[in-house]
C-alpha cells in the first residue's frame, strides 16, 4: 500500500543514445534513513511488471538489461521508492521504442587522406549496426573563406570521397547519420564537430 508519507520520484525519464539506454530520476529527499528505488518493466503485449534488475538499489539510474535491447519493442516503465516497510506510488513512463526515441550520435572519423584535389574519409557508426539495417551518411563540407558556401553530399558506404576540390585550400566538413526505420522514416543522427584539412599541392 504506498504511503502518503513518501513522496514518489521526480523527473522520470528514459536516456537514450547509439540505442544503450537508461531509466533516471531525481533523487526522493527524506529527513533520516536512506531510500531506496525499484524500477519495473513490461512490454506492449504483455501486461504483467517484471524487474528492471534494479530492486531495493539506492541508485537513481537503471541501466536496461540485454533482453530489452530491442529497437522495435514497446516498452513502458515504472519506479518507485521505498523507505524501509513504506513505498511511495509508482511513476510512469510513457511508452518507449528506441527505432524512433534514441539519440543517435554522430559518426567517428577514422581518418582522412589528403591529396590536392580530394579528402577521402573513412567512417564508423555511431552504433553497432544490425543486419538489414540502411544507413546514409550525410556531408556538408565548406571551403574555409570568409563567406563559406557548404556543398551536401549522401552516401551509403563508410569509405568515400569528397572530390572536384582546390589544391593547396583549407577545407571542412562535417557528417551525420540517418537509418531508416521500420516504418519507411529515417532517425536522424547528431552532427560530428567539423574537421579541417589542407588539399596538397598536385
Amino acid at each position: 500500500e504506498p504511503s502518503p508519507h513518501l513522496p514518489a520520484p521526480k523527473d522520470v525519464e528514459i536516456y537514450s543514445y547509439n540505442f544503450q539506454s537508461l531509466l533516471r530520476w531525481s533523487p526522493v529527499p527524506v529527513e533520516n534513513g536512506s531510500v531506496l528505488y525499484t524500477a519495473q518493466y513490461r512490454t506492449g503485449f504483455y501486461e504483467e511488471w517484471s524487474d528492471l534488475g534494479c530492486a531495493h538499489t539506492p541508485q537513481t539510474w537503471c541501466p536496461f538489461p540485454p533482453r530489452l535491447r530491442r529497437r522495435r519493442w514497446t516498452i513502458l516503465l515504472r519506479v518507485r521508492a521505498e523507505l524501509g516497510p513504506h513505498t511511495s506510488a509508482w511513476v510512469h513512463t510513457p511508452p518507449f521504442v528506441a527505432e524512433r526515441n534514441t539519440t543517435l550520435g554522430p559518426p567517428r572519423v577514422n581518418s582522412v587522406s589528403v591529396n590536392s584535389d580530394s579528402l577521402l574519409i573513412s567512417l564508423s557508426p555511431p552504433f553497432t549496426p544490425e543486419t538489414g539495417d540502411v544507413l546514409q551518411y550525410h556531408v556538408s563540407y565548406w571551403e574555409n573563406t570568409t563567406s563559406p558556401t557548404e556543398k551536401k553530399l549522401s552516401e551509403s558506404k563508410t569509405l568515400f570521397q569528397i572530390g572536384n576540390l582546390t589544391e593547396s585550400t583549407l577545407y571542412c566538413f562535417s557528417i551525420r547519420v540517418q537509418l531508416k526505420i521500420y516504418s519507411g522514416h529515417w532517425l536522424e543522427g547528431q552532427q560530428s564537430a567539423p574537421e579541417c584539412h589542407r588539399t596538397t599541392l598536385s
